[in-house]
């Protein structure tokens, strides 16, 4: 354990928390990993032998070490013989696997290849993931199912790995019983849940529509809401200005005050609660914990519709994508802030905020302005204007712009061809990556609503 933790330590650059696992074995030590904390390349190039147990862990950490800053020098060092005969199995494959993961959030067309070197039972949960993405881009398929078939039971059945592993068993299909197995899958996560689930309707033929609603909260079921105390607490809590008191006390009355949290019918009239009083926040989150039923007024509300609406249509932009972008950034909450410092409904940065006043010839614009209703609005909508007509049209690229800057997504789009879907599984960042995915499967769903016609994820993407 304490030599796992040094080497997820050395790879996020951490040395503190090398330093620390490695101490708990032997003190003496620390000074030895400072040294290849510093410099991999050195170490290993003066190490000739790893014989002994904890020296094949510290050249394993040198290795990982230099793999998290270039993976391309780790691979050459790889490559000799004497670590290839040294290390073992296990150790060989993780390392390979670092290297494959760095490569690959480099968007490095050798990460694949780097994969392939690692025995697949050796990675864990993050490499294989990755694996699958690099495999993805190079459009391996066979990686693709050894990997999804590697992970762990948590990590294969998340509906990205089983999306994926449905369109390699039907890229790699030999019989009709491969098909079927392909189709299952697709079968199983098919809904318009979320972005992978969408993909599937659509992969099985079908559109993105609105569910048939449940039937609404009884009287009873809603009474037992209004009368529970802590939601009631919560209530009071964010009116008087305490939101992440209030949400506390929200989602401890929703998901822990009883073994499971409340079943479907309560969560429906608790949301339905929260929409009343226009707790959107809440009212959104505790819909979206319903597994037996949708309730799509709930989970994809339309507030603010007389601003939000008029305001798309005037500069050209789908009401759907913006409402889609409100919804993933504030939860519809005016007074919103992030810990970057992005403000109000659009989470717009104040430098952000400053530079589009003046695009658009706002010349009157002042930064608390950020938290009015409208001026936000304004401003968050002609920024996701500029920045869609700058990609094109695109609306991953757009959205990713609009969460990363527009920087990065340039560079993200160089490389090979491939299908939207994979560019945004793509995605270095965790947070920009699940962003665009959540962005864009919201637009489908708030397309939905807002026409009452089916639409189409695929489009847009």
């Amino acid at each position: 354990v304490a030599w796992q933790r040094a080497r997820i330590g050395m790879e996020t650059g951490r040395l503190s928390v090398v330093t620390q696992a490695v101490g708990l074995l032997n003190p003496d030590w620390t000074h030895k990993i400072k040294t290849i904390f510093s410099s991999p390349a050195r170490y290993l190039d003066e190490k000739h032998t790893a014989l002994l147990p904890r020296t094949k862990e510290f050249v394993t950490l040198g290795l990982i070490r230099l793999a998290a800053d270039s993976p391309a020098d780790a691979a050459e060092q790889m490559g000799r013989l004497r670590w290839r005969t040294q290390l073992t199995q296990e150790e060989r494959s993780y390392v390979w696997g670092v290297i494959g993961k760095r490569a690959a959030q480099r968007l490095s067309d050798e990460a694949s290849a780097y994969f392939a070197n690692a025995q697949d039972s050796y990675l864990p949960a993050e490499q294989l993931e990755w694996k699958v993405r690099a495999a993805l881009r190079a459009g391996n398929w066979k990686q693709v199912l050894d990997a999804t078939a590697a992970m762990d039971e948590t990590t294969r059945l998340d509906p990205a790995w089983i999306y994926w592993r449905a369109r390699a068993l039907m890229a790699e299909a030999r019989s009709d019983t491969d098909r079927a197995q392909a189709t299952t899958l697709l079968e199983g996560i098919a809904s318009v849940r979320g972005f992978y689930e969408q993909l599937a309707l659509e992969d099985l033929g079908r559109s993105i529509t609105v569910p048939e609603p449940p039937p609404p909260p009884t009287d009873q079921e809603r009474d037992e809401a209004r009368q529970n105390a802590a939601l009631a607490r919560s209530q009071y809590a964010i009116r008087i200005g305490l939101r992440s008191e209030g949400d506390r006390e929200w989602n401890y009355a929703v998901r822990l005050h009883e073994p499971g949290g409340m079943d479907d019918r309560r969560l429906l009239a608790a949301a339905e609660l929260a929409c009343e009083r226009g707790d959107w926040k809440n009212c959104i989150n505790t819909s979206e914990r319903t597994r037996g039923f949708i309730a799509m007024t709930q989970r994809f509300p339309l507030p603010l519709r007389e601003a939000v609406v008029p305001r798309a249509q005037q500069i050209g932009l789908d009401p759907a994508y913006v409402y889609g972008l409100i919804r993933q950034e504030s939860r519809f909450l005016m007074d919103a802030r992030s810990g970057v410092g992005a403000s109000g409904l659009m989470q717009v940065m104040p430098a952000t905020a400053r530079w589009t006043a003046r695009k658009i010839g706002m010349d009157d614009f002042k930064p608390n302005q950020i938290y009015d209703r409208d001026t936000n609005i304004t401003i968050g909508t002609a920024y996701l204007k500029l920045a869609l007509d700058d990609f094109a049209g695109s609306m991953p690229l757009a959205a990713a712009a609009y969460n990363a800057g527009p920087g990065r997504p340039r560079s993200w789009r160089n490389g090979p061809v491939v299908e939207a879907a994979i560019w945004a599984e793509n995605i270095p960042f965790n947070e920009t990556r699940d962003y665009v995915k959540k962005v864009l499967s919201n637009t489908a769903n708030y397309a939905a609503v807002l026409t009452g016609k089916p639409q189409s994820l695929k489009a847009r993407l």
